[in-house]
């Protein structure tokens, strides 16, 4: 490495093939490798050698274009910088490669090629002394005789009028400063066009220049452009520290970001045309003040830093996301509400509630125009269309729609985002939501707003507080965003199968409309309009091959679904339409056959003929698709017996009909309770109990042997069918009563009658919930008598006219009324016969 004459180089070099740039002595370059001789020069050479010698390499611009780039060796240029590798880094993605970081000793040139594979090995000459790039500049060591002291003595002034048009309180300008100082002047050029913006053409011109005079020939054209492009930049705009970091980069043609060099020669990429484009979105975004005061400082924030650093790609993303995001964007409401009537009522059947308040906010909007976006919430049972009346609501308005899936959901951070020091953070389905539509007035459906969890990620629904309220999101802050982003004119609807499993907090901020199940005409109304066509549509079928009866569609709904919405029922008829499509498409195959290959006449007749249109699906044919009936009207033949009476219950799918059968057997007074009973209905079981042990006499009511007590000497069984499913509530208080009253009388309860009502221990009838749904289910189930707490008489108000017009409602203040209402002719003892004494106040 030392001889009298100097630093020598090692004689015998490998090459590095370089695509990417010039290495020029004096100065640090970072190079990918990825090409098979590069990857094996590293792999055999630098990462196996334990000397400094085995680290020193000799870099060649490759000067063929990469991307034809072959396994033949190309030719070698003349000249090639000598380099120490001070760091190797190697990765697999997105494919396996090194990443070199050089810094260039001197320059030599190829004497021969010693061997090409499995890397370039070369007899090489050394040019350059290496002393003069590793050793201070001293006094009297610079050239400064004749033309090429002129020389140099003209590129150091322009050098330093370079920096004095530079702020030295940048650290990169002040480093370039102290480089420019400390190295001997016959290093400047190699230095100083390795820090300025030049081509690699350029670039190559000084690395061929091996003498001193024809190098600063070359280096000082390119400095004094770099001079001139700063002097115009300045008449143009005020030059800050950002700029004049970026006028020492290496891009050809002018001042502005590109490629930059770190001034100790580190290679840092920068994009800085798409910084300027993306500086340009953010002041054109119309985001507030408060947001674009944050992007601004997180744009400085990007300038400032490598693309290298993990962080450079959040901020990237960040900066994207804000720019994205409609902080100013909306459509335009269509206020036409005869439009609007005509769209909804095309759309679904009945839904008069939820159509009505639809229509009440674009009257509203009408008359005022800065309406805040109401918060609505549709509860009813599964399949009645509250996800596709609200799709159906965002077209009526003009809007863009968004459906947010809610069930399961546990984390609160799918809500609010999380905070950009994670790995991995993303906004919040809010915001991502609003990105996605691209405007801010959208109709936002959070769906199973009642099915949310709760983990030790926090609780979203705690978190869906400050959506929902129309007081707060004006200013929602997502936790990825950091900034308020106004919510007040989306057009939220939540939608849920029961009001119990949300919180208090969440259901006070939303304006609830329950949406119940169908009657059956509604269903056959909505079969034909709707679902039967799209059924036909999606089974590539048309009304002239297929045609289902309104008596056919009755007997689908009555006998083979038992549903408060429509879902099973499209199933049916999609099952329907399925057995037809194998006909047509039979009866297509054959008249297909029969055209092209004349059949013997045995032949023919062992042939189906195709089937006449249209197909008409009749009561045979739909038990031959479908299979026998899955449900029967079995009211009147489970009420043959004495102590079975029909009662009515609500479940999250609507409503049901529920027996309940009592038996007794000789005991000891024991009461037997089975089907899954919670805690209320029991104890509904012990005050029917009592209740009719006290006023048995009243209602001639005996034990086994005809005793007044009923319980004396007797053992009571009651049982709820369907053991498993759980049932609780206080509602089966007065179905118990009657069950109980018709065993211990012997007398039958009507067959065609069904109760519901809450009991007390003095004979009161109380009212309850669901009664909508349990009506349904009582008209579904062919009750004619339904009878009802006299308190819920104003429910009645919400029945289908129909409904009305086919029951017989009893409205019940107490027992009395209940039983002399269940039985054929009245109750014994009932308020036909007994009344109550008058109780009078001595007050």
């Amino acid at each position: 490495m030392t001889s009298d004459g100097g630093i020598k180089i090692p004689s015998r070099l490998p090459l590095l093939l370089s695509h990417e740039g010039v290495l020029l002595p004096g100065s640090t370059v970072r190079f990918s490798v990825d090409s098979p001789r590069n990857m094996h020069l590293v792999s055999q050479r630098l990462l196996r050698g334990t000397s400094l010698k085995s680290t020193i390499i000799g870099v060649i611009p490759n000067t063929r274009d990469p991307e034809h780039d072959t396994d033949d060796l190309p030719t070698l240029h003349k000249i090639g910088t000598a380099g120490i590798a001070v760091q190797v880094v190697g990765s697999n993605w997105p494919k396996p490669h090194y990443s070199l970081l050089i810094t260039g000793l001197c320059r030599f040139s190829v004497s021969s090629l010693l061997k090409e594979r499995p890397f370039v090995l070369a007899e090489v000459e050394q040019l350059d002394k290496l002393e003069q790039y590793t050793t201070p500049a001293t006094e009297g060591a610079t050239a400064e005789d004749g033309e090429l002291g002129e020389l140099s003595k003209k590129f150091y002034q322009a050098a330093v009028q370079l920096l004095g048009m530079l702020d030295m309180s940048v650290p990169v300008v002040a480093k370039f400063r102290r480089l420019l100082d400390s190295l001997p002047r016959e290093t400047l050029p190699d230095v100083v066009a390795s820090m300025i913006r030049t081509s690699n053409k350029e670039k190559l011109q000084v690395l061929d220049a091996v003498s001193l005079e024809e190098r600063f020939k070359k280096a000082l054209p390119m400095l004094t452009k770099q001079i001139e492009g700063l002097k115009l930049l300045q008449k143009t705009r005020k030059i800050n520290p950002d700029n004049e970091k970026r006028v020492l980069s290496v891009r050809k043609g002018g001042v502005f970001p590109g490629r930059q060099f770190n001034l100790d020669g580190e290679d840092e990429e920068e994009d800085g045309d798409d910084t300027v484009a993306l500086e340009k979105k953010v002041h054109g975004a119309n985001m507030p003040d408060a947001a674009l005061r944050v992007c601004l400082k997180e744009l400085k924030r990007l300038k400032k830093m490598p693309q290298s650093m993990p962080e450079y790609a959040l901020t990237r993303n960040y900066l994207d996301l804000m720019v994205e995001l409609p902080w100013s964007k909306s459509t335009k409401d269509c206020l036409d509400i005869r439009a609007a009537r005509t769209l909804l009522d095309n759309d679904h059947y009945a839904m008069d509630k939820l159509k009505r308040r639809v229509l009440e906010y674009l009257a509203v909007r009408q008359l005022k125009t800065s309406l805040k976006g109401p918060i609505l919430c549709f509860v009813g049972p599964p399949g009645v269309g509250k996800t596709s009346v609200g799709r159906s609501i965002a077209r009526t308005l003009g809007r863009e729609f968004h459906r947010i899936a809610l069930g399961g959901v546990c984390d609160q951070s799918d809500i609010r985002g999380h905070r950009r020091t994670y790995v991995g953070s993303m906004p919040g389905r809010i915001i991502n939501g609003l990105k996605t539509v691209g405007v801010n007035n959208p109709v936002f459906l959070l769906d199973e707003v009642d099915k949310l969890g709760k983990s030790l990620q926090g609780d979203p629904a705690a978190a869906l507080l400050e959506v929902l309220d129309p007081e707060q999101n004006h200013s929602f802050t997502d936790h990825y965003l950091n900034v308020a982003f106004d919510l007040s004119q989306v057009l939220f609807i939540a939608t849920a199968n029961t009001t119990a499993t949300i919180p208090p907090a969440l259901l006070d901020r939303m304006e609830v409309l329950q949406v119940p199940g169908y009657t059956q005409e509604e269903r056959v109304e909505i079969a034909h309009r709707h679902l039967i066509p799209n059924q036909l549509e999606q089974h590539g079928l048309t009304p002239q091959q297929l045609h289902i009866p309104q008596e056919t569609t009755q007997d689908i709904i009555s006998r083979y679904t038992r549903e408060a919405g429509v879902r099973s029922l499209e199933r049916k008829i999609g099952a329907i339409c399925r057995a037809v499509a194998v006909k047509v498409a039979e009866g297509h195959r054959v008249t297909k056959t029969e055209s092209l290959i004349p059949e013997s006449p045995t032949e023919q007749g062992d042939k189906a003929a195709p089937p006449e249109m249209p197909i008409v699906i009749d009561h045979i044919a739909l038990k031959d698709i479908l299979g026998p009936p899955l449900f029967e009207m079995e009211v009147s033949e489970r009420l043959t017996l004495p102590g079975v009476a029909l009662g009515l219950a609500w479940t999250p799918l609507g409503g049901e009909i529920m027996f309940v059968e009592a038996s007794r057997m000789e005991g000891d007074g024991q009461l037997t309770l089975t089907g899954q009973l919670g805690d209320v209905m029991k104890e509904s079981a012990h005050l029917a109990i009592s209740w009719l042990r006290t006023n048995a006499k009243t209602y001639q009511l005996a034990n086994m042997v005809g005793g007044p007590d009923p319980l004396e000497g007797t053992d009571i069984h009651l049982h709820f069918p369907a053991g498993a499913v759980t049932k609780d509530g206080p509602s089966a208080g007065v179905t118990i009563v009657t069950c109980l009253a018709s065993l211990f009388s012997g007398r039958l309860v009507r067959s065609d009658v069904a109760m519901t009502g809450e009991i007390t221990l003095r004979g009161l009838v109380l009212p309850v919930g669901g009664i909508k749904d349990k009506i349904l289910a009582a008209h579904r189930a062919g009750v004619k008598r339904v009878i009802l707490p006299k308190r819920n008489e104003k429910d009645l108000e919400e029945l289908p006219a129909n409904v009305h017009v086919d029951l017989d409602f009893v409205l019940a203040g107490n027992l009395d009324e209940v039983l002399n209402a269940a039985f054929d002719g009245g109750f014994p003892g009932t308020a036909s016969t007994h009344t109550h004494p008058q109780l009078t106040s001595k007050l």
